[in-house]
């Protein structure tokens, strides 16, 4: 329940926040301020920043990162200077664990972005909740997450008041994938696979059920091995099916080999799949194979936005090695969440932030359940169960090695 309005932002100052000169460098730490002490506030980053989704958690690092470097040069918040902490989880869960133990125990950690995995996410909300230490993931899709293991059967329940989250989730991103199928490319018969994931095995749930509520029929389903790389077996079982198309719940680096052994079987089925396979990485993988695969992605491609031509602009310019990938404009935005929620402390408590880190932490806690600014990828704002007020998606497909968006929409109930 909310008790008062600690933050609203017009669009002119978020966007005006956004701006980073091009001769603006990346190690530039500056922000302004009269009185010349500075509090050094540091948001902590969990994202896999080495393996095989690295690409992923490398482009979430950088987003952030500028988001910091942009708060200190134009001063966002007087008297504070950000810094972030960025540490890898690898894509498992216990060491996201670990990585959540840590950022807790240092007291300068005000607030957490990431990760990237939903089963990931999991593992580090009760680690966060526990020490009232605020969590904005911008790529958790996994409806529990937020709002509890029974949300299918309408018992909503939010777990942990610390977990937010910039990105829709799988509870409309799947059904918004099997409506595009169904109605828009006539496609009636799908084979379901999933990673057994939490994403993956969530993901494809949504999809099956809402395909069937469709009318579409299931040719057949399978689960693999994320780890695994030959998926023969399973290819010959999809070809012998005769489905129009495969969904895949799961992640690009087994998605893309899967889909190339499809080809390879016989089967003309395409392969479709979420937000984890819209990566340049799917494509560099599976090369030709992959050249109609459809992938639905959280918000409307970053390119039609007014409001992320100046995101794009200073990423380039501060000159990051790796692109910003899928994730990017959302780990942007919920790095700036946490550093609009920490401005709301700070003008609250006449120009500064709590002495008791403890009580600091739980009071930017409190706040982020007010934050709502124009950002790079649309209207933030988050609803009861901390879940982001925008629910715009796009679906893309590979088009002479790229992915293309097709369609930009917002699910409705069929």
């Amino acid at each position: 329940m909310r008790h008062r309005s600690l933050l609203i932002l017009t669009t002119s100052v978020t966007v005006g926040a956004l701006t980073l000169s091009a001769c603006g460098s990346r190690d530039d730490k500056s922000g302004g301020g009269d009185s010349g002490e500075k509090t050094t506030v540091v948001i902590g980053v969990d994202a896999p920043l080495t393996g095989d989704l690295s690409a992923l958690g490398q482009g979430i690092k950088n987003s952030s990162d500028l988001a910091a470097k942009t708060a200190n040069k134009n001063n966002e918040v007087d008297g504070v200077t950000f810094e972030i902490e960025a540490l890898d989880d690898q894509g498992q869960a216990g060491t996201g664990q670990q990585n959540a133990t840590k950022l807790v125990g240092n007291q300068e950690v005000i607030g957490v972005v990431g990760p990237l995995n939903s089963h990931v996410g999991q593992s580090m909300q009760k680690v966060f909740g526990n020490a009232d230490l605020v969590q904005v993931s911008p790529a958790n899709t996994a409806p529990e997450l937020t709002q509890g293991p029974n949300w299918q059967k309408g018992q909503k329940k939010r777990l942990f008041g610390t977990y937010y989250r910039t990105c829709a989730t799988d509870a409309v991103q799947g059904p918004y994938a099997a409506q595009y199928l169904y109605n828009k490319r006539k496609l009636k018969k799908a084979y379901i696979i999933d990673d057994k994931k939490t994403y993956g095995a969530g993901l494809a749930g949504t999809f099956a059920d809402e395909f069937k509520k469709l009318g579409g029929t299931i040719a057949g389903t399978d689960h693999i091995n994320p780890d695994d790389r030959d998926f023969s077996a399973v290819a010959t079982k999809v070809a012998k099916s005769k489905a129009d198309f495969v969904y895949y719940g799961g992640e690009y680096p087994a998605g893309a080999p899967l889909s190339a052994q499809i080809s390879k079987a016989g089967s003309k089925a395409l392969v479709v799949g979420g937000d984890a396979l819209y990566s340049e990485e799917y494509i560099k993988l599976g090369k030709k194979n992959v050249e109609g695969d459809l992938a639905t992605s959280v918000g409307a491609p970053l390119e039609t936005l007014d409001t992320a031509k100046t995101f794009m602009k200073n990423y380039k310019a501060a000159g990051y090695k790796l692109p910003y990938e899928a994730y990017g404009g959302y780990a942007y935005d919920s790095t700036w969440a946490v550093i609009q929620a920490v401005k709301a402390v700070v003008e609250k408590n006449d120009g500064k932030l709590p002495d008791n880190k403890d009580e600091a932490r739980k009071q930017v806690n409190e706040a982020m359940r007010d934050v709502k600014f124009s950002g790079v990828t649309g209207e933030v704002a988050f609803d009861k169960y901390g879940d982001t007020t925008n629910k715009q998606l796009s679906v893309y497909e590979v088009r002479n090695g790229k992915h293309k968006p097709v369609q930009t929409g917002t699910f409705q109930e069929s």
